[in-house]
């Protein structure tokens, strides 16, 4: 791909603005980027060696990054020499979280109780203690929305099982807290469903092999494998700010594995035939969306 000068920097003057119609300037785009990946211009100086003057010189459209810095820039971004020189794309602004968690935590409580769900209320607590300070990937969003969204999705779909509600909420704790399962404020039945939703650390080479096993072993509890679907919509949502493009693609390809086998119980499972159409249209509706735009 040819990288061409800004209009501002044919015949050797710096201080025009690069902006092309109704679209956004290269330097837009450059500060877009880095908010995306929440960077301040000090960090994003730091990571590709320059200073943070040249950083906004950049994104004040003074100057533009030489080709170097522009291959650091695709690369600090995990992004195309498109996105960054493009000046003719629209942008839209996103947000992150939809839904204050202190109110999703009030509405499950509020409906768990009236519900008599006593494991349900005992987990909401445990997990808004053991999640405190985390945060999503590469977002200052508080690392309980997420499982507090599983339990709201199951609610909003009608399954109201005090064990798939309290297993939503406690899915991630043993996985990410250092929490161990007898220490779970609940019943035996619901720490098996954490058991099989935790999946073991492994690396690249033997990553399959420990997939197709946590996965097989699942296919055995509707409960456990209700819960992982649920969780695979919620992270499909959210990858775009999580996760590289790399992450994205091998998270296309183990969706595309695994979860039709998971989406086949829920379909057999009378409890679930409901929101098994549910889940899998929107995931299929956010793999698409995603094969498009990658």
């Amino acid at each position: 791909m040819s990288l061409r000068p800004p209009r501002q920097m044919r015949g050797g003057r710096c201080g025009q603005s690069v902006k092309g119609g109704a679209g956004l300037s290269i330097g837009e785009n450059i500060r877009r980027l880095r908010e995306e990946k929440n960077l301040t211009q000090e960090k994003l100086a730091e990571d590709i060696g320059v200073t943070f003057q040249a950083v906004s010189s950049w994104e004040r459209d003074e100057y533009m990054p030489d080709k170097e810095n522009l291959n650091k820039l695709r690369d600090a971004f995990d992004t195309s020499f498109d996105a960054i020189l493009d000046e003719s794309r629209k942008y839209f602004k996103t947000k992150k979280a939809i839904y204050d968690w202190e109110h999703m935590r009030s509405f499950v409580k509020t409906t768990a109780r009236a519900l008599k769900m006593e494991n349900a209320i005992k987990a909401v607590d445990f997990a808004v203690e053991k999640h405190e300070g985390q945060k999503r990937k590469k977002s200052d969003i508080p690392y309980i929305y997420h499982p507090l969204n599983l339990a709201c999705h199951a609610l909003s779909m009608g399954i109201a099982d005090d064990e798939v509600i309290a297993a939503c909420l406690l899915h991630d704790v043993v996985e990410d807290c250092g929490v161990k399962l007898e220490e779970l404020p609940v019943t035996d039945g619901i720490r098996e469903i954490v058991r099989l939703v935790t999946r073991e650390k492994t690396d690249e080479a033997h990553r399959e092999e420990v997939l197709d096993a946590y996965f097989g072993e699942m296919l055995q509890n509707p409960k456990a494998v209700l819960i992982k679907c649920l969780d695979r919509c919620n992270n499909l949502t959210t990858m775009s700010w999580g996760l590289s493009r790399d992450r994205i693609y091998r998270t296309i390809l183990e969706t595309e594995k695994y979860f039709p086998k998971l989406l086949d119980v829920l379909k057999g499972t009378p409890e679930y035939n409901n929101a098994a159409w549910l889940l899998k249209y929107q995931m299929e509706s956010m793999l698409d969306i995603y094969k498009r735009l990658m």
